[in-house]
């Protein structure tokens, strides 16, 4: 076979350090596309970058020439130094360390974009900790209950 072929479509999922608050609505509008932009700028694709005010989620699209976790570090560390660039959030603001990096199959893709598009009311009922730790259940991921939000 001379080409290439993969399905690599990733729900990302990483909050702010130390879970701060730090995403006003103004800066949502403004983020989540620019978020899009690094993607493609760097050969992959974020089908769909949402959150609320302490993490992000981006649903990648990603090909077989670039890892995960370089995808991962390129988003935050782009992102972040773009929201410190520009002053739009207070000073020094930085993404946690870690992440949740979870596989979705091409049938799940309408649902995932729903998930991450309704935040906001998915939010009104849940906190992000609990979320997080349903999705590495949902998943089926081994976690230290005592490490796993840092």
């Amino acid at each position: 076979m001379s080409h290439s072929y993969s399905s690599n479509r990733i729900h990302l999922v990483f909050s702010t350090k130390d879970r701060e608050k730090r995403i006003s609505e103004t800066l949502q509008v403004k983020l989540w596309p620019y978020m899009a932009g690094i993607a493609r700028n760097h050969g992959f694709e974020a089908i769909k970058v949402g959150g609320v005010d302490d993490h992000a989620h981006a649903f990648l699209l990603l090909p077989p020439t670039i890892a995960m976790a370089k995808a991962v570090q390129i988003l935050k560390s782009c992102s972040s130094k773009w929201i410190n660039d520009t002053g739009t959030a207070r000073k020094n603001f930085a993404w946690q360390e870690g992440y949740g990096a979870f596989s979705v199959s091409a049938s799940q893709t309408d649902s995932t974009i729903k998930y991450i598009e309704n935040q906001r009311a998915h939010h009104a009922k849940r906190s992000y900790e609990e979320e997080f730790l349903e999705l590495l259940r949902k998943y089926e991921i081994a976690y230290d209950p005592a490490h796993v939000l840092g």
